[in-house]
């Protein structure tokens, strides 16, 4: 089949942008999408042209790098699919597809099709955990956890942080990702003891990053490659709300 790529093209951040059109012909349809990209970077090398940045790593849906805009949503036209196993079946013979970066204030393009996504890793540090001292590590199976709050925390684990929905949330709001990261540790026994601060500091870590609010489009929910479900977010609003009449504080210890 025959494809025309559209590519975002940015040497860095302090650089304006534009995009750059490729002409490929012989794309099995079988390939990833971002087998075609490695294609491209391969005649651009030996062309002598700089190859396209791209974030990648295990190309399994599992680690989340492979963020990128196709035709304008996160991950591709196929719904619950990462960059990386979204084929080109998915498209039609000879058509143009259009690759973007992430967009959001608080994702900064770093070159081409990379963004910064280092705003979500520090959520985590700064509440994402538990450490409270219990001596030594008791047998996993003398805990007694519901089966409810199990499924329900380890659907909620399955978030990959990829930031897809970031991306492509109108208003760029990270609720969808925090919420999820914090209900697989608030809805289990041995995330209760912190579960207040950890909300507080996790919310408030969030809107610091420059994420804007939620203002429910649940375009988010719709391009989440693993199916997160915004009901984590009401949750998460009420934890919030709960730990905040409290009185509990980000710098409560």
């Amino acid at each position: 089949m025959k494809l025309t790529l559209k590519v975002w093209r940015q040497a860095s951040s302090s650089q304006p942008g534009e995009l750059e059109s490729h002409s490929l012909e012989d794309i099995s349809p079988d390939y990833s999408f971002l087998e075609v990209l490695d294609i491209l970077n391969e005649r651009l090398e030996m062309e002598g042209r700089r190859p396209i940045t791209f974030d990648h790593d295990c190309r399994e849906g599992i680690c989340g790098s492979c963020s990128m805009m196709i035709k304008g949503q996160a991950h591709g036209p196929r719904q619950r699919t990462t960059t990386c196993q979204l084929h080109m079946r998915e498209f039609r013979d000879g058509e143009t597809v259009q690759v973007e970066p992430w967009r959001a204030r608080a994702f900064p393009v770093l070159q081409d099709l990379m963004v910064d996504r280092t705003a979500l890793d520090r959520i985590i540090e700064s509440g994402g955990y538990i450490s409270v001292r219990t001596g030594s590590a008791p047998e996993a199976n003398l805990i007694p956890v519901p089966k409810a709050a199990a499924d329900a925390a380890f659907d909620a684990a399955t978030c990959i942080g990829c930031g897809a929905c970031v991306a492509q949330c109108p208003n760029g709001a990270a609720q969808l990702f925090t919420s999820a990261k914090l209900a697989h540790l608030n809805l289990l026994p041995q995330g209760q003891p912190e579960r207040d601060q950890r909300t507080v500091k996790m919310v408030e870590r969030m809107e610091a990053e420059g994420f804007a609010s939620c203002s429910n489009f649940r375009e988010c929910e719709a391009v989440c490659p693993k199916g997160i479900r915004i009901d984590w977010i009401a949750k998460m609003n009420r934890d919030y709300l709960s730990a905040k009449l409290k009185g509990t504080t980000s710098d409560d210890s």
